[in-house]
Formats: structure tokens, C-alpha cells, sequence
């Protein structure tokens, strides 16, 4: 496990310490994100485009407001 690190993690006890006591929490990190992000490319490859149409928007009148 020390060898995946970097070398300057590998020169300080208390991050050594930490590894040692908690685990490598960045290494996990990036693994969970990196599965995370392999599981959503798959999810979006696999839902349909949706559809161009929009329902009209109630903010946004069809006509220009009249004058008075």
C-alpha cells in the first residue's frame, strides 16, 4: 500500500500514522467516485433522449402584454 502513494505522504509519520490508524480515506475516496462515475456513464447510456417538447411556461406569456 505504501508503494501507491505519493512520495511526498510517504516522508511525513503523521500522515503515515493516519494511513496506518484509518486507512487511506483519499485512495477510497477516488475509488468510490471513480465506481460512482463508471455506474452513471452506464445509467445515462441506457436512459432514452427525452423529448424535445417543453410544457409552455407560466412565466413566459404566448402574446406581448398590451399596452395601456
Amino acid at each position: 500500500m505504501k508503494g501507491n502513494r505519493p512520495t511526498v505522504f510517504q516522508q511525513t509519520p503523521v500522515y503515515d500514522r493516519l494511513v496506518a490508524e484509518r486507512g487511506d480515506i483519499p485512495v477510497q475516496v477516488r475509488g468510490g467516485a471513480g465506481r460512482i462515475h463508471r455506474d452513471l456513464a452506464q445509467v445515462l447510456r441506457q436512459t432514452p433522449a427525452p423529448q424535445p417538447c417543453t410544457p409552455p411556461s407560466v412565466f413566459e406569456p404566448n402574446q406581448p402584454p398590451s399596452t395601456l
